[in-house]
């Protein structure tokens, strides 16, 4: 998007950990320049959880859905010139957004479903760590500042 990453990331950072359907109310009524580019995002993610849902037939229950993760990373910049007076010229860098948003299913308890965990690895205790030695640090006596000398008068 033709926007500074700053400016996007506040239209961002006010619909990240919220529901779906809260986000896009909340983008639906944001004065930014940047929120109907941001809502058609997020609906383009809500369409590939529906897919993924209808067509791959993964379990997707797109009520539970939220927003994961969002966020607005630089993109190449393009250096413009501007003419200035006596000849010269301004530089200056339009800048450009990667936008990236990432939705998550909450499951029926209120917790988020995390890809890597596994219910075999979750039932099992977790080890507990030996106790490490402890070592003795050595400390340096401290050392004396050298005296700095005077300087000479400066000559008139």
């Amino acid at each position: 998007m033709r926007v500074s990453p700053q400016k996007a990331r506040l239209v961002l950072n006010l619909i990240k950990g919220r529901r779906v359907e809260e986000a896009r109310n909340t983008l639906a009524f944001t004065k930014k320049r940047v929120a109907p580019t941001v809502a058609k995002l997020l609906q383009s993610a809500i369409d590939n959880a529906n897919f993924l849902s209808n067509e791959k037939g993964l379990d997707v229950d797109l009520d539970n859905l939220y927003v994961k993760h969002a966020v607005a990373n630089d993109g190449p910049r393009m250096k413009r010139i501007r003419p200035a007076p006596m000849g010269r010229a301004y530089h200056y860098v339009r800048r450009i957004a990667h936008l990236e948003i990432v939705l998550a299913e909450k499951n029926r308890n209120g917790a988020a479903a995390e890809a890597g965990s596994t219910p075999a690895a979750a039932g099992k205790p977790a080890k507990a760590a030996a106790p490490r030695p402890r070592v003795k640090a050595k400390v340096k006596a401290p050392t004396k500042k050298k005296s700095v000398g005077k300087k000479a008068a400066a000559k008139k």
